[in-house]
Formats: structure tokens, sequence, C-alpha cells
């Protein structure tokens, strides 16, 4: 029967079988209970001293309470209740299928019911407070209320996906949504979010499109598409009206492609897309696969000797002061084509181990000039069990006892896997000192990992590769200490046996040892920049270099082989002149370029005999190109020019920069 009963006098019963909530949906749930009060009775059953154990409506009931002790609600709010007399069995089976029958609202549901209240005078704000949702939950809602009514329908019958509907909304004309539903219903290929997108936000395609190059205009007009031109269109840009079956044409030959490349490649598979990069959702669930540039053959190798043995004599010429304009610009144009060349012959196309090839796959994309272009990436797919897409079979219990089997849906895995995913997610969060030790580990490990495996994250942290491919500057002093450094690393923890064990291992090291390996392994993300305009400068590394207060010329010495024989002598001269004045680089005018670069040497390691005070400089003195742009030097006159004058601790610096009895630690320090 029905009555009222105080809710103090409500407890719950220990035959529900609700285990588990969803914090959202309880805050939607207690909004909605403080908005319009209790919408459907609790279903109880008699308990001891009175009580009265809820069956079904425990949310319900812990809403009100959460109500009541925010005095929204009295303690004895009266709540009306089925009260069942029926044995524990039957209160066990009420509260199963109380729970187990309850279906969730079709979004087109809930459009047309937030529609309702707008129009009835509420507000956004209104609606999202009483509902217990966000402002955007709701704005996505009334966007897909306003939805042509075919596609509206389509969403409501179950037609078509709540994504699909949104991207229809990506347009507010309805003519449009309309359509490219039409167009896409007769289609032969079935659609994605993303080119229902692209379709509603252009009515049509011009033919530069790269979809159109890709088809060919031939192609589209026989597979009976419709073109549109004005007056003064060219093929460029005329108007191609029928985009579904452009998508069609084009997503057809992007597949056929595909194939043939994945057989020449030898590669398992080759994902197509019309886009011109890899999407998220294109690449989710996949791994990335390791691979290094081809290796240059024997013909290129000596190509790019003689390359570089022209770009010397082009070179040359720029440096003779006496040099003609005409041979000066004939120079410049041979250094941009050498240049050119260069970079062409060392862009080399990635290399994947044979024994992982067979597995491999790569992302076919298509490029602004309608050109089909396999992405330089080599993808594995994550291994799931199970025999097909739909099911996964899921075994329990202890090997050869008590083994039981279950067919879930591929989507519930995904569901369940992205839960548990959250679950972990938070208490990493609220452990910082874990969550340190993963980044660090994760980025260290990544040397080490088997590819064969799934990560675990997706932290990466490799090493650039850099504009010059194997270039180490061996005899600088940062580059050998950062290789000292690097030797003295902890590495013992690598000698586990999985991945597991790896990072048990690390764990436990000593605190400066994982402090040590953070250092290394952010320190090796760096890029390459210079103080200089252009591509090459990042100026967060000037950022870091002031926060730190790095002395460049204690790390970094301009000597022939790494600068002066490189530079012209009109930039020699003017470096001697910036640490000794005229006076300096007067003594060195009329000397050859390749001696000259020898003394520039001997001056700036403060060899050369002269004034303490023109040492000094020499030894403080970086090109503007390699100094950190912030951190602060000394200017002192010198010859009416303004010269930067290190201090005493930056002489000592740069005199000891290779002491042995430091640590590469403590130099940086």
């Amino acid at each position: 029967m029905i009555k009222t009963i105080p809710l103090n006098k409500l407890v719950p019963s220990p035959r529900n079988v609700r285990r588990h909530n969803d914090p959202a949906a309880d805050a939607e749930l207690k909004a909605s209970i403080a908005a319009r009060g209790l919408l459907q009775n609790l279903i109880v059953r008699p308990g001891a001293k009175g009580k009265f154990e809820v069956e079904a409506g425990e949310r319900r009931r812990k809403a009100m309470l959460a109500l009541a002790d925010a005095k929204v609600l009295p303690k004895d709010h009266e709540v009306t209740c089925l009260v069942l007399e029926d044995t524990a069995e039957g209160a066990i089976e009420t509260s199963l299928a109380e729970n187990f029958h309850r279906l969730a609202m079709n979004p087109a549901d809930e459009a047309q019911a937030f529609a309702s209240l707008i129009e009835a005078g509420a507000s956004i704000e209104d609606v999202a407070r009483r509902f217990g949702l966000t402002v955007r939950f709701v704005e996505g809602r009334l966007r897909l209320a306003k939805l042509a009514p075919v596609v509206f329908e389509a969403l409501a019958s179950g037609e078509i996906t709540l994504d699909l509907a949104k991207a229809y909304g990506a347009t507010s004309d309805q003519a449009i949504q309309a359509r490219v539903f039409e167009q896409v219903s007769t289609g032969y290929y079935a659609p994605n979010p993303d080119s229902i997108r692209r379709m509603v936000l252009s009515g049509t395609v011009r033919g530069s499109d790269p979809r159109a190059r890709l088809v060919g205009r031939d192609a589209y007009i026989a597979a009976g598409g419709l073109i549109e031109r004005e007056l003064f269109d060219d093929e460029d840009s005329e108007a191609w009206a029928d985009v579904a079956l452009l998508e069609t044409l084009a997503a057809a030959k992007m597949e056929e492609q595909a194939k043939v490349l994945a057989e020449e490649q030898g590669l398992a598979w080759i994902k197509p897309t019309l886009d011109p990069y890899a999407s998220h959702d294109l690449i989710e669930g996949l791994v990335r696969l390791p691979a290094e540039p081809a290796p240059l053959t024997e013909a290129e190798l000596a190509r790019l000797d003689e390359l570089d043995n022209s770009y010397d004599e082009h070179a040359a010429i720029l440096e003779d002061e006496d040099s003609a304009e005409e041979a000066v610009a004939a120079a410049e144009a041979a250094i941009e084509e050498i240049e050119r060349e260069c970079q062409d012959i060392r862009a080399r196309p990635p290399v994947i181990a044979p024994e992982l090839k067979s597995e491999a796959g790569m992302i076919l994309v298509l490029s602004r000039d309608g050109t089909p272009v396999l992405q330089p990436v080599f993808y594995g797919e994550r291994e799931v069990d199970g025999g097909n897409d739909d099911a996964v079979e899921i075994v329990s219990g202890e090997a050869g006892e008590g083994r039981r089997r279950a067919a879930l849906s591929k989507r519930l895995v995904d569901e369940l896997a992205m839960q548990r995913r959250d679950v972990l997610a938070l208490h990493v969060a609220s452990d910082p000192g874990l969550a340190l030790d993963l980044m660090v580990f994760t980025l260290a490990d990544a040397d080490t990992l088997d590819y064969r495996a799934r990560s675990a994250t997706t932290l990466r942290g490799g090493t650039p590769a850099g504009p010059i491919i194997g270039f180490e500057a061996k005899d600088a002093a940062a580059s050998a200490s950062l290789a000292e450094f690097k030797s003295g690393l902890d590495e013992n923890w690598r000698g586990g046996a999985n991945v597991s064990e790896r990072f048990d291992r690390f764990r436990a090291l000593s605190d400066e040892a994982r402090a040590a390996w953070l250092g290394h392994v952010v320190g090796r993300t760096l890029e390459a920049s210079l103080n200089m305009a252009g591509e090459r400068r990042i100026d967060f590394h000037d950022h870091l270099a002031t926060l730190i207060g790095i002395d460049m010329a204690a790390w970094w010495r301009p000597t022939a082989a790494n600068y002066f024989d490189r530079v012209s002598k009109a930039v020699i001269l003017d470096a001697l002149a910036a640490v000794g004045g005229p006076d300096l680089s007067g003594r060195f005018a009329s000397v050859k370029k390749g001696d000259l670069a020898m003394s520039a040497e001997r001056v700036f390691a403060g060899t050369y005999i002269t004034e303490v005070e023109v040492r000094e400089r020499a030894l403080a003195w970086v090109p503007e190109v390699m100094r950190f742009a912030g951190v602060a030097t000394i200017e002192v006159e010198a010859d009416d020019e303004q010269i930067p004058e290190p201090t005493g601790e930056a002489v000592a610096s740069a005199e000891g920069a290779n002491d042995d009895n430091q640590t590469p630690r403590e130099l940086a320090a």
C-alpha cells in the first residue's frame, strides 16, 4: 500500500542490488528533488524498531538526506512510499527489476524537454541548476532541438548517433542539414562525423578542393555529379554541388590506394582519411612503433662530400671582399641550391624493423594538392582478446580451475576500461610523488620499452632529431659533460624482466638518483635554438637561461674549427674590435683569412699576449647568436663602445670549465 513515512524513519536495505553510484548523476538527482520534489515514490519494507528499509529508491533517499543536512528539507520530511509485505527474496527481485528495467532518456527527448522549459520562460541557467547539469550540456541539447525535422527524427529513432547529430548541428541552416542527410542516406558508404561536418559547412566544393583533385572532373561527372559554373569561373573556381557523391568517390579512391600501398610496402594495413592529418579518432587504439631514418647509400654519401666541397668554394667567394657583385650573387644562389639538395638527401623515409613490419600499419592522408601521402609514422594495433570487434571473451578464475567465460560487447569493454582508467588516474593525481616517479620512469624507459606491448601512458619525451642528423660537438665542454652526466646515471633498474619490475626497481633508487634521471629525461627533450630571428629562435629557452643564470662563455668558446673558419673576415674583425677596440682589430686587418681565424682562436682562448683587460673581455665574449637574451652582463666603456665585462667569477668559471675535480652537475651549478 501507499503511505507517507518520515525521512528519518527510512534506512538502507541490505538487499538493495545497487552497489555503485555516479556522483554526477547523484548531483543531478539532488538538484531535481530540490527543484520539483520527489516525483517517484520509494519502495520500502517494514524493518526493526519502526524503521522502513528502502528496497528501491536508495539514491533518492540519500539525495533527500543531503538536502536535509543542507536544511532544504526538514529531517522528518514526509516521503511517499509503496510498502511491500513480501519476502526478502521478493524484495531483492523488486530492487533488481526497479534498477534493471530503467531506460536512459534519448538525447532527442531531452532536447525537446529542455526546449519546452525554455519556451515556458526558464533560462538555460535555470534548467541547468534545476537538473544538476552544466550550462554547456543544456546548450548542446538545445542545439539538437533546432535540427532539421528529418535529422531530429533520425536521432530520436536511433537511425543516427548523437555524434552524427552534433555534426549536422555545425550549421544552423536546416535546409542544408536536410539536403546533406538525404545525400548521405542514398550514398555508398557510412558517413562519419567529420565528413558530415565538412558537408554541412560547405554546401558546394570548389574544383580546387583536394577531394576534387583526387577524384578528377571526368570521373565525378561520369558518376552523375553536378557542376555549377559562373561566367568567369575556371576549373579551380567552379562549384561541385554533389558533396556526398564526391566524398563517396574520394573515399573509395583512397581505400583503393591504401590497399595498393599496403601490398607494395609489405604492411599489415593502411588506414586512409580524407583529412590532411591523422585525427585522434583515427589513431585511437594504436601505438607508435620505433622507426629510424633509412641509412644513406654510398652514392648519397659521396654526393654529400661533393656538395660540401662545392659549398666551401662558393663560401670563399662570399668571404672575399674583392669578389665581383655578379660572382657574389651567383655564389649565393649556388649555396641556396646546395643546401636544398643536402636537405633532400638527408630527409630519409623511416625504416621499421623487419620483425615488426608484418604487424605494422600507416595512415594515408590527403594532401592539400589532392595527392594521397603516407605519413612517416608506423603504428601497431593494440591486441584485444576475442575473435571479433563485436564481442570480447573474458576468462576469469585460476587456470584449470573455476574458469568462467563471458562474452562482453566491445563497447562495454571500452567503457569499462575508461572508467577503470579514471579510478587509477584519480589516485595517481592524488599522489604527487608517485606521479613524478611514473613520469620520469616512463620517459626513461622509452629506451628499453618492448614496443610489442601496449604503452601504459601517452607520455613521450624522446631526443629531438635536430637540424643535422648525426652531428655531435664532441670537443665542446657542455657536450662532454652531458655525456659524462648520462654515464653517471644509475641504470640498474633496467635489468627488470618487465615494465612493472623495472618501475619497482626505479622507485627503489635513492632520491638523488631519481632526481638525476628527472634532469636527464627533461634536458634531452630540448630543441636546438639560437639568439637570432627566424625558425631557430625559441624565446622560452632564453627565459629558462635567465632563470638559471647561465654563463655561456664558461661552456662554449669560439675556435677556428667551430666558428672563425666558417664566417667572413669582416665578422672576425668585428669580434676583435668588440673586445679590444680598433687597435686590436687593426693589427689583423691585413692578415689572410686562414691565419686570421687561428689568431682569433688564440685571442678568445686567452692565450694571445695582450692587455689584461682585453684578455678578460675576450674570455667572456661569445657571438650574439650564442648568447641567451636576458642573461645579465656588465657593460663597460672601451674606445667609445659598450663592451660586455665579465665578473671575476665568470672568468674563473671560463678558465676552469673542464676542471677534472668538478662533476658535470657541479659545473652546471
